[in-house]
């Protein structure tokens, strides 16, 4: 007996030290809590199939697998890169041909900006399973033509058609230049802001190519030095419209393979425009574009002829504010079509046919529709995403056109995203939530009745117990001035409400974001979990202009960023401050981009209420940032001088009491250094101290190599020593 009796003392004192492991920043970063997923999940279209990209630990290469929905069962490998040399970097990314009997494969990537990029390109023939490596230059954005025949692409600031029967490419354009003229690939804002990389889209009957062309030549240039390792500096120059200046000259052309000619389609009728998005009909003579007036209030969908180059605007949206862009634009076979809308106050599904006729508003409710997946159009079922049972919380439904019979298909309070297969017989959920790792299951869409779990992540769910790690606990918090907000609070796992906790408030705020959602988030919640096991408290609140709760609450801060979102910080953290378990003495805040902006505003307006600060790549001056996005909420400067120039914490730095830290990578090709470094130089000469670091050539994201474990040592032990 006394033997059992030892053992299980010494497996109680094991598993308690085992309990008390200690989450560090070289954990988080290095991988330690990754969960996980399913890469590439791609559904087919023309079988009931998906693919997924896995990695083979024991042979160190990667494949491209095919599964059947119906039974989850491994139906065959596609590729492997073991059997190709050429694919020894391995793959990268993927896409199919129309017909899925050919591969796209893409590797040795080399990013441009956020999400271009180069690579080096293979053909793969499935069935006979040849691998041809198609160019011995990298290319962007290839792109198979609806008959599988042909490749389009684009080459330094050209476009390209290669033939894969004769194994030739044609040249589309030829005025392409850096910093000059770009031809089917977006320049620098439209892909930052309208988050599109390729400019061009093949006709369904794969004769002709439609592509914006981009003329930078008046727009001003950014330079940044960098540094790398060499002897001397190099220079990165590009184009980069600040707010108020000169934007990329945009026209469309559509290019006719047949007789090699180019079309000029004449839009002038809508003065100073952005082409927001290129899509071509379900008929071959008719291609869409989004046509946006500069300040984003007047949004066209016209129908350009191929034929004639004749223009007809057959939807048009107004808003006071702005006109978010869709990408949920679909065209049915009738060349009917599904929008989404926020024209009643929150975002919802619209159904109009061929002649731009309102048929129906499929969805209404004070909730948002968040994503559109599909119309299985023999059933008349449209499949969506939306916040329908709470802003924090994402659901699958279904519904009919007629807007009746809608079911909602997942049961499970969280964040639920869907892939469906092609015959919208099943779906694969995604499901997670702030105390729940991310699990993969298998529904029948009719129901949403779970088939089987693909994928629970039980080995991390066990993994985080170990740690004891502080979890999330959603409320709503009200301000003095009576406004309802949503928020999230950590709080130590050896909580005592006798004792006074420092509180560091982390927050974004941008326009139509959210940063309170119950969803299993970034690794930077693991960092949270180990602030709280060293005494913090972390909060969170959306204030006014986040999103997902209707147009009003997201749009109130139009032409005055960070005045209405700094209040509502600043008396959040107030309200914090009065729980009987905070020291309103010690509260402290952060956030990166425009929480960095914002977290700059806080420390300077809030000098009372917030000890300490820390901004990273913060915007410091709208005057620096882009045009597009600056303008969308700010209009010009020349229109708006004093919405720029109020609640600009470059213009508050005299009212410094705090510790304030600022860091910000110099390759920052988005939020650039100078933003940064005028803040430095105003603190400077109002005297003002502060702590500062600058990540030599990184960029907005501020990563690679032991970069992120640094910066988050450098930022920890900050709120170490002044919170």
């Amino acid at each position: 007996m006394k033997s059992y009796r030892l053992l299980a003392v010494l497996l109680f004192v094991c598993a308690a030290t085992f309990a008390q492991e200690k989450i560090t920043v070289e954990s988080i970063y290095s991988g330690v809590f990754r969960a996980k997923g399913m890469d590439e999940l791609q559904s087919l279209k023309n079988t009931n199939q998906y693919t997924v990209l896995n990695f083979d630990r024991a042979t160190k290469s990667m494949q491209v697998d095919l599964y059947d929905f119906a039974t989850l069962n491994k139906v065959s490998t596609l590729i492997d890169t073991k059997n190709f040399k050429e694919l020894s970097a391995g793959i990268d990314s993927y896409t199919f041909s129309k017909d899925e009997k050919q591969m796209l494969i893409a590797n040795n990537s080399n990013p441009i900006f956020r999400h271009s990029f180069t690579a080096d390109y293979f053909l793969y023939d499935i069935a006979a399973k040849t691998l041809t490596k198609l160019f011995d230059f990298q290319v962007q954005e290839p792109t198979f033509s609806p008959d599988g025949k042909k490749i389009a692409y684009a080459k330094e600031n050209n476009l390209y058609v290669y033939d894969i029967a004769s194994k030739k490419s044609t040249q589309i354009t030829t005025d392409g230049k850096k910093n000059a003229i770009i031809n089917g690939i977006t320049d620098w804002v439209y892909e930052e802001e309208f988050s599109f990389v390729r400019a061009f889209d093949w006709s369904t009957d794969s004769k002709k190519i439609a592509f914006i062309r981009f003329d930078e030549t008046q727009v001003p240039e950014f330079s940044m030095s960098m540094f790398h390792k060499d002897l001397y500096p190099t220079v990165e120059t590009f184009k980069y419209p600040k707010a108020g200046e000169k934007n990329s000259t945009v026209s469309l052309h559509i290019y006719d393979l047949t007789s090699a000619s180019t079309k000029d389609i004449n839009l002038s009728n809508y003065g100073e425009f952005y082409l927001a998005r290129i899509k071509w009909t379900n008929d071959a003579n008719i291609v869409s574009v989004q046509v946006l007036n500069r300040h984003q209030d007047n949004l066209f969908l016209v129908f350009v002829a191929a034929g004639s180059g004749s223009t007809k605007a057959i939807l048009t949206e107004k808003d006071k504010a702005y006109v978010d862009v869709t990408d949920n634009l679909t065209f049915l076979k009738d060349n009917s079509f599904i929008w989404t809308s926020e024209k009643d106050g929150f975002n919802h599904i619209y159904l109009y046919d061929k002649l731009g006729n309102l048929k129906n508003q499929v969805t209404k409710g004070n909730w948002e529709v968040t994503h559109y997946y599909g119309l299985d159009e023999k059933t008349n079922t449209i499949y969506y995403q939306s916040v329908e049972n709470g802003s924090i919380n994402r659901d699958v439904y279904r519904i009919g056109t007629d807007g009746k019979n809608k079911l909602r298909l997942t049961s499970q309070t969280g964040t639920n995203a869907a892939t469906f297969s092609p015959n919208f017989q099943y779906f694969i959920n995604t499901f997670s939530s702030a105390t729940q790792p991310t699990i993969y299951t298998l529904n029948e869409s009719k129901s949403g009745k779970q088939v089987k779990v693909i994928e629970n992540n039980e080995a991390l769910s066990v993994k985080i117990k170990t740690y004891n790690v502080a979890l999330k606990e959603f409320f709503v918090l009200t301000t003095a001035k009576g406004i309802s907000l949503n928020a999230w609070m950590i709080k130590p796992k050896d909580f005592d409400p006798n004792k006074k906790y420092p509180v560091l408030m982390y927050q974004y705020s941008g326009p139509g974001s959210q940063q309170v959602n119950n969803e299993w988030n970034t690794t930077d919640d693991y960092w949270y979990a180990m602030l709280a096991q060293q005494g913090y408290i972390i909060a969170c609140v959306d204030g006014r202009g986040t999103g997902f709760k209707g147009a009003e609450f997201k749009k109130c801060t139009q032409k005055q960023l960070g005045k209405l979102e700094v209040e509502d910080q600043i008396d959040a953290a107030k309200v914090i401050g009065s729980y009987p378990y905070v020291d309103p003495a010690r509260i402290g805040i952060w956030g990166w981009s425009y929480g960095g902006f914002m977290a700059s505003n806080c420390i300077l307006k809030g000098a009372d209420t917030f000890k300490m600060a820390v901004a990273v790549a913060p915007v410091t001056n709208w005057r620096f940032y882009d045009s597009i996005y600056t303008e969308r909420y700010m209009q010009t400067p020349q229109e708006n001088p004093s919405g720029y120039d109020d609640n600009s914490p470059i213009n508050h730095v005299d009212k410094l009491k705090g510790k304030f830290l600022l860091i910000h990578g110099s390759g920052d090709d988005n939020v650039h250094v100078q933003n940064s470094m005028q803040m430095m130089e105003a603190l400077i000469q109002a005297n003002k101290q502060f702590d500062s670091q600058i990540y030599p050539d990184k960029n907005h994201g501020i990563f690679g190599g032991k970069t992120r474990i640094q910066l988050f040592n450098k930022i920890t032990n900050f709120i170490k020593e002044n919170l």
